[in-house]
Formats: structure tokens, C-alpha cells, sequence
């Protein structure tokens, strides 16, 4: 009996020196890719090149280096259909210039795919159970999204965002305002920047960042990643000319500017009620198919 209670008693000691063990982190980020119909093979690419060469610029590589612990954990998906997520590379550590030159290189070399529907619920979905067997110990979780549309399948995006914001993981977005019909003639949603900032993003210091077009998505997500790593606050609030990030583009407010509090609740961080409605994207769907097809899609 005793021999047992001193070895339950060994157990239990060693709980808190394993979680001791995980190594700190600044930050803890998970880019999740739109790879939705609407995004044709060369907008993928053009998508896929813009992180790659993020990842290889100097100033970005000298946030990444340049925290309190001089390291950051990373991983990267796509994502299309509700349940249509893939993971190109899982957590991994950035503490140096040649992992940060692997990183990249693995994103370069990964196959790009095109899937079907949109589900950004679906992403945050997937995502959220990713820190749950984070192995690193972070000082801040966030979660980036990136696409060229609303929600049109899956969960309300606003529930899955709740919940990830239970977790106290911060959401920002980067939407693609491309202009154009997709190719299934769907209309261009010239309110997906708004749609973005009141119905995916949320948490302290969240924020959306827009690209103007496929072609401005390398400017944008440059700009998007400096502010995320080095956790600066906005950068239209400084002179941002010795950051080496451009002026131009476009970032909408962000629902608090100060750091969080150890104890603050995230779900309160979000952007008034959206005029038109969290499940337009939805809506939007049904009628076009409706009237094009006279089915709605399954």
C-alpha cells in the first residue's frame, strides 16, 4: 500500500516538470489558406508564393528572431469544404534563420490543390484543437485566415469563432477583394472586408488586413505576418518607413489596441453586429444557386 502511494506520489511530481519541459514561445501561429473553388490554380500559386516569400524577407525573419525568446511555433493548412482541411506543415519551431529558410522551402515545395465549397467555420474549427497539443508553451496564440469569400458552408462562422475565442486564441483576417465573378459566376462580395472584420476576426489587438488583389496578396501578407510576430500594434500608428513594409493597402480597426490581460475575456473583443448579416455568405449561396440552377447545393 505504501509502495503504491509513493509511487502515485512520483507520478504527480513529474506532471509539473514535464509541463515544465515544453520550450517558450512568443507566439504560437496558425496560417489557414482558402483553396475554395473560387480561387483559380495560378491565384493559388500566387497565394502559396506570397507566404514563401514573406518568410524569406529579412525584416520578417528579424521579427521572428527579434522576441523576448527569439522564437515562434508555426503550422499551416488549407481549407475549402466544411470538413475539407489540409495540413501542409505542422507545428514547427522558427528560432533561426535556417529553420525559417526550411519552413519556406517546404511551403514552396508542397503540391497546391483546389477543393470546392467555403467554410471558414470549418477552418476555425480544425484549428482550435491544434494548440490543444501545442508543444511549445506560447505568450500569445493567434490564427490567421486568409480568402476571397464569406461563409457558405458549414457552422455559423460567428459559434466557431466563440469558441475558439474560449481558448483565448486571437483571429485575424486578410481578405482578398478581387473584384470578379468566380468561376462558377458567382458575384464579387465588394463587402467581404467588412463582412471579415464583424463576423471572423476577434480577440485583443485583432485586425484585418486587406489585399486589393491576388496580385497585392505578397504586400499584404508581408505586412499582415511583421504585425502578428512582432506584435507592434498597428502599423499605420508609427512611422513604418525603418520597418522596410509599405505604406499602401488598406487595415481596418482593430477591437482593442492594448495588450490583454492574463485574465481578459476574449469573446468580449469583437466587432458590433454586421448590418448585413453574419450568414450572408450562406444566404448569397442559396439564392444564386437557386436561381441559376433552381436546386440549392447539398
Amino acid at each position: 500500500m505504501y509502495r503504491l502511494l509513493g509511487l502515485l506520489a512520483l507520478l504527480l511530481a513529474a506532471i509539473p516538470a514535464a509541463a515544465q519541459d515544453k520550450k517558450e514561445v512568443d507566439l504560437a501561429l496558425v496560417l489557414a489558406i482558402d483553396i475554395s473553388g473560387s480561387i483559380d490554380p495560378d491565384e493559388a500559386r500566387l497565394q502559396r508564393q506570397g507566404y514563401v516569400e514573406a518568410f524569406r524577407d529579412p525584416v520578417i525573419v528579424k521579427a521572428i528572431l527579434g522576441g523576448n525568446h527569439g522564437r515562434i511555433a508555426i503550422a499551416y493548412f488549407e481549407w475549402s469544404d466544411a470538413w475539407v482541411q489540409k495540413l501542409l506543415i505542422d507545428w514547427t519551431l522558427l528560432d533561426s534563420e535556417a529553420a525559417i529558410d526550411a519552413f519556406a522551402r517546404r511551403l514552396s515545395d508542397a503540391p497546391i490543390s483546389i477543393a470546392r465549397r467555403t467554410s471558414i467555420s470549418g477552418a476555425i474549427r480544425y484549428a482550435v484543437p491544434m494548440y490543444g497539443r501545442l508543444p511549445y508553451e506560447p505568450e500569445r496564440k493567434v490564427l490567421d485566415i486568409s480568402g476571397d469569400g464569406s461563409n457558405n458552408d458549414g457552422g455559423l462562422v460567428t459559434d466557431l469563432r466563440h469558441d475558439a475565442l474560449k481558448e483565448r486564441i486571437v483571429i485575424n483576417g486578410l481578405p482578398i477583394m478581387n473584384g470578379r465573378p468566380n468561376p462558377f459566376g458567382f458575384p464579387a462580395e465588394d463587402d467581404l472586408d467588412k463582412y471579415y472584420l464583424h463576423c471572423v476576426t476577434g480577440g485583443p489587438r485583432s485586425f484585418v488586413e486587406v489585399a486589393r488583389s491576388f496580385e497585392d496578396f505578397p504586400r499584404a501578407i508581408r505586412k499582415k505576418l511583421l504585425q502578428e510576430v512582432a506584435d507592434i500594434g498597428p502599423l499605420n500608428d508609427f512611422d513604418i518607413g525603418d520597418l522596410g513594409v509599405e505604406r499602401h493597402g488598406v487595415q481596418l480597426a482593430q477591437s482593442s489596441r492594448r495588450p490583454p490581460r492574463n485574465d481578459e475575456d476574449y469573446t468580449r473583443f469583437v466587432q458590433p453586429e454586421y448590418e448585413l448579416g453574419c450568414d450572408v455568405g450562406e444566404r448569397r449561396s442559396r439564392d444564386f444557386w437557386q436561381r441559376r440552377f433552381g436546386v440549392t447545393p447539398d
